[in-house]
């Protein structure tokens, strides 16, 4: 096994006995992107960053080392990293590199973190297929025939990074599944944390009250190890919590006996496919045979979640991307003799954002302007109130999780849905937005795979704050599944 195969806690107990150094660590990580390319995952490498990093982690291997000293992470291009290209995959932040660190990173590289680079995305993380970005298409690692598939978005180059073992782990962020998603269909883990468990200072914004990072790792142990060190308060974030953050890995006591965990009747979709259908009805099997009591709840208003996600998500981006305007930072259109500020307003806007940044830009403002905010805005949000509370009436009748589809299909084609109706591509949301919008921690674990041979995960959403019990569930889940397949070598 290669090193840059290693699981996070399998690299932390080589390095702490001497067998392997940070620096030989990363070496195997920037050799693996280079191999890479054609994944398109790494889209801004900082090598010197990261042996500069790798060298200094090696120096303070033992007593007073962070628990990630020496990790080689890829960090999704959503987050702001000093004197580094911090683009959001969108032409609009052409060459802007911040002059701060993000809080996550910079907790990160507090804990001994490597950063091995920036990684692809959606613009502005709006989108499922990685298909927006200003880099291009990044792509899927698995690959069953001649197609190129999606791995997913908005962290679509997280996912394709740590599923073909180009870095250990990488963060991500999740506005409504793109966490979630990329690592169901890379055959990864990704969590979600609740709304507030990690700063978002830093990060580039997309819909303020839904954005949350999030780690996407090769199992459920990383994630614990990962999610502990982007955790805690941040009072620069007006909307980060003041609540301690719980030993994650110690949680994972493989032990859910008389746990509850709760299946939704509303998440049986029509048109599901089988497979989706006994994929879940293996989770459920797995988690009983734990010792779990397996319950049928009801969530009623999860059919009016997606419609009020886009209404909500797109006027907070609206708002959010107002900021872009050739004034401050990044691209500023070239200007004709005669033209005024609002055609530099304009010019900018239509040439620096790309067509779906624009289609939820005016979606956004048309559902925040006069006639129409009662309407739509604010009836999305009375909606949203009510999800909420299904899940209040869930957890408060004793669910301890509960347990859904994390996709509605496995990866699809590049190209194939890019010209269709853009609702049928929000349809890929349709497990993972009622989490966001109730605030929760939910996440995605790799149960097996399609007729295809396709990777296929599984979701737990977990109680508001209960991500340590929510990672013992997931750790059940994964020992149960014995998921272990990884894409065969193409690129």
């Amino acid at each position: 096994m290669n090193a840059n195969e290693l699981t996070i806690a399998e690299a932390r107990d080589a390095l702490a006995k001497g067998e392997l150094s940070a620096v030989d660590l990363t070496m195997a990580c920037l050799t693996a992107i280079d191999a890479g390319t054609p994944l398109n995952a790494f889209v801004h490498a900082t090598p010197e960053i990261a042996l500069d990093q790798a060298r200094a982690a090696d120096a303070r291997r033992g007593a007073g080392a962070g628990a990630l000293n020496g990790i080689p992470l890829g960090i999704k291009d959503l987050f702001c990293t000093r004197g580094v290209a911090s683009q959001a995959a969108s032409n609009i932040l052409r060459g802007f590199k911040p002059e701060y660190e993000s809080t996550v990173t910079s907790k990160l590289f507090e804990a001994g973190a490597v950063m091995l680079g920036k990684l692809n995305m959606d613009e502005f993380a709006m989108g499922s297929s990685n298909e927006t970005s200003c880099y291009g298409d990044a792509v899927n690692p698995w690959k069953v025939d001649d197609r190129r598939l999606t791995p997913g978005g908005s962290s679509g180059g997280s996912a394709a990074a740590v599923a073909a073992d180009l870095c250990l782990a990488a963060t991500g962020t999740d506005t409504g599944g793109s966490i979630r998603q990329p690592a169901a269909f890379t055959g990864i883990v990704g969590i979600k944390p609740t709304y507030g468990r990690v700063s978002r200072w830093g990060i580039v914004a997309f819909a303020s009250s839904l954005d949350q990072a999030g780690p996407m790792t090769k199992s459920v142990r990383d994630a614990a190890i990962l999610l502990g060190a982007m955790a805690g308060h941040d009072p620069k974030d007006s909307t980060s919590a003041d609540i301690p953050v719980p030993d994650f890995e110690a949680a994972l006591t493989g032990d859910i006996r008389g746990r509850k965990i709760g299946i939704p009747r509303e998440y049986r979709m029509e048109g599901m496919p089988a497979e989706i259908e006994a994929l879940w009805a293996r989770g459920r099997e797995m988690l009983a045979d734990a010792g779990a009591e397996i319950v049928d709840i009801s969530l009623p208003h999860t059919k009016y979640a997606l419609p009020a996600y886009y209404v909500i998500a797109p006027a907070e981006a609206s708002s959010n991307l107002a900021r872009y305007d050739g004034v401050r930072y990044g691209h500023r259109a070239r200007l004709g003799q005669g033209d005024g500020i609002v055609d530099m307003y304009e010019k900018t806007r239509a040439e620096g954002f790309g067509k779906e940044v624009q289609r939820r830009v005016m979606i956004g403002t048309y559902v925040l302007s006069a006639g129409f905010y009662d309407a739509y805005y604010n009836r999305a949000r009375k909606v949203r109130a009510l999800i909420k509370r299904d899940f209040d009436e869930a957890f408060a009748a004793g669910v301890d999780a509960i347990l859904t589809p994390a996709t509605p299909s496995s990866a699809f084609g590049l190209g194939e849905m890019a010209d269709a109706d853009p609702v049928a591509m929000y349809l890929n949301d349709v497990f993972t937005v009622t989490v966001n919008l109730a605030g929760l921690p939910g996440i995605s674990v790799p149960v097996g795979l399609d007729a295809k041979g396709l990777p296929l995960g599984l979701q737990l959403i977990g109680r508001p704050w209960d991500e340590a019990g929510l990672l013992n569930h997931a750790h059940v889940l994964e020992r149960a599944a014995g998921f272990v397949e990884k894409p065969r070598k193409w690129w």
